[in-house]
Formats: C-alpha cells, structure tokens, sequence
C-alpha cells in the first residue's frame, strides 16, 4: 500500500509538473479569409512558436477584421490584434465604433499599410466610385475595415450604403462572386497583394475603380491617419496602376498584457525581420522604426524593445 502511494503521489507529481510547464497560449486576432491580416497573424505566431520559448505559443484567429479586433481585445476573445491607426485613436477614445467605451490597449508594433481595393471586372461600366449607385457591391465582412472606409468615403461623393445593393461577404467569397458575375464590384480592406484579389486575377482583367478628379486630395484633407498608395499594375495584372487610398496597420495589445510576454513576441517577429519578410510578402513594407511614432502610445513591453 506504502509503495502504491509512493507511486501514486509521484504520478501527480509529474502532471503537475506538466500542467506547469504548459506554453501560455495567446490567439492573434486577424481577419477574414482572402485579405492580408490573416496571413500576416499567421506568419507572427510561427515566429512567436519559433522564437518566443516554451512558455508562450500563439494561434491565428478568422475574425471580423479591423473594426472588431479591438472589441474582441477588450472581451478577453483574443489576446493580441492587428488593426489600422485611425481604429486603434479611436478605440482608446471611445469614439466612432467604439462608443459603448474607450477600450484599454496598447501599440506592439507598426505593420504594413492596408489600401481600399475597389475592384471591377476590365469590361464594366462602373468607372468612379459614383458609378456604384444602383450596383451589387461585395462590401466585405460585417465589422471589417473596407464598411469604415465606406461610411468614411460615400459621404464626401453624396452617397450612402443604401445606394448600392451590398453584400456582407469575406473577401474570398467577395471577390469569387465578382469572378462569377454575381456582384458587380468588390471591395477589400488588405496589404498588396491580397490573396483575394489575386485568385480573381488568375482568370479575369480585373481594373481598379478611380476616384474622380480631386476627390481623393479631398478624401485625405479631411482625414490625416489616411494616404495615397499607388498599387503597381504587375501586383494584379492590371493595363493601369491603381491610385488608392490607405493607413497604415499596426498590432495591438490589452495595458494589462504581461510587459515580458509582449517583448518576448516583439522580439521574436523583429529580431528575425529577414525570416518575415521571406515568408510573408506583405512584411517587406514594414519600417521598424515607424513603431516609435504610431498614433496610440506603445505597450509597456514594446516600449522595452523598440525604445533600447
């Protein structure tokens, strides 16, 4: 009997040890399928499994996108988020999509910018973001960045969503109803390429919608945290570039996240910025540097990392 307790109690010993010795497990917010954050939260959290230790691992997670990783932040749903500056100011303000509270969270690092794809089909007639009125329009998923660029961009053109018939689809399914000719146009809030927007380019003349004389210098007086990105036509095949606008992402954290915890993931993704940027192309316009001048304050760990 004396030599089965002995047994038994160094059993629990060892599962123990073992429940002790479990990684902390943290899920990366990103976005739907077919755009670049799930990629990109993809490419963070082999990096963070790589490099962070035995006591942290990471796991990618299909969300609403930009809009929604704040909230999913702020209800303990994930633990770390990508979403774009302009989001991240007002989520500590409590403004725009976030009046029910400003939400308590910190900058981790600058990431690469994301531009509004405004897509058509080469041989359509909708030319300008006016010609949208009365079309079927893939608008993106409920709660993804591309609807904030919307309500942002259709009242300086006179327009609401109500003009168009939308269709609240990710990106994927978005553009595969474009390929299709069940929508008329397709909308993408994503670092270039996305993939997307390349899997409709694979067999179709797909061409940028333009913003009319004057109308994006208009767009960007009215709102600083955007820019003018011009997309290379050989990204997508395209007979023109495309003239688009966009902000720059960023990856995000609670105040409340261990300091240590998230040095250890800053340090794994930018101590091996050469191994991101060959796994993910979207990471070869990251600047490292632009983390110290993000539009929200950095995390207490970041801090650590970037301001050494």
């Amino acid at each position: 009997m004396l030599r089965l307790m002995k047994k038994s109690a160094f059993a629990a010993g060892l599962l123990l040890a073992a429940t002790g010795a479990e990684a902390e497990e943290l899920r990366i917010g990103t976005a739907s399928l077919g755009g670049a954050f799930y990629p990109m939260g993809q490419s963070i959290a082999n990096l963070v499994n790589k490099y962070a230790g035995d006591d942290i691992s990471m796991v990618p997670v299909v969300t609403g996108g930009s809009v929604q990783n704040p909230r999913l932040l702020d209800a303990g749903e994930v633990e770390i988020a990508i979403t774009n500056n302009n989001l991240a100011v007002l989520a500590i303000n409590g403004k725009g999509p976030y009046k029910s509270g400003a939400i308590d969270v910190g900058a981790v690092a600058a990431l690469h910018p994301s531009v509004l794809h405004m897509i058509v089909l080469e041989g359509s007639d909708i030319k300008t973001i006016e010609d949208l009125k009365g079309k079927r329009v893939a608008v993106g998923p409920a709660g993804g960045g591309t609807l904030g660029f919307l309500n942002f961009l259709l009242p300086l053109h006179d327009m609401e969503l109500e003009d168009m018939t939308p269709s609240f689809l990710s990106y994927s399914d978005g553009f595969s109803q474009l390929s299709d000719g069940n929508v008329d146009a397709a909308f993408a809030l994503s670092g270039y390429p996305a993939g997307a927007v390349m899997q409709a380019s694979a067999g179709n003349k797909l061409r940028f919608i333009s913003f009319s004389d004057g109308m994006l210098d208009k767009a960007l007086a009215k709102n600083g945290a955007y820019k003018s990105v011009e997309i290379p036509a050989d990204v997508y095949g395209t007979a023109e570039p495309g003239n688009v606008i966009g902000v720059n992402n960023m990856l995000i954290a609670p105040n409340s996240l261990s300091a240590d915890v998230v040095e250890k993931i800053v340090a794994s993704v930018f101590d091996h910025l050469n191994e991101f940027q060959a796994e993910n192309a979207n990471a070869k316009q990251i600047d490292p540097s632009a983390s110290l001048s993000l539009a929200i304050p950095l995390h207490e760990g970041a801090a650590r990392y970037f301001e050494k």
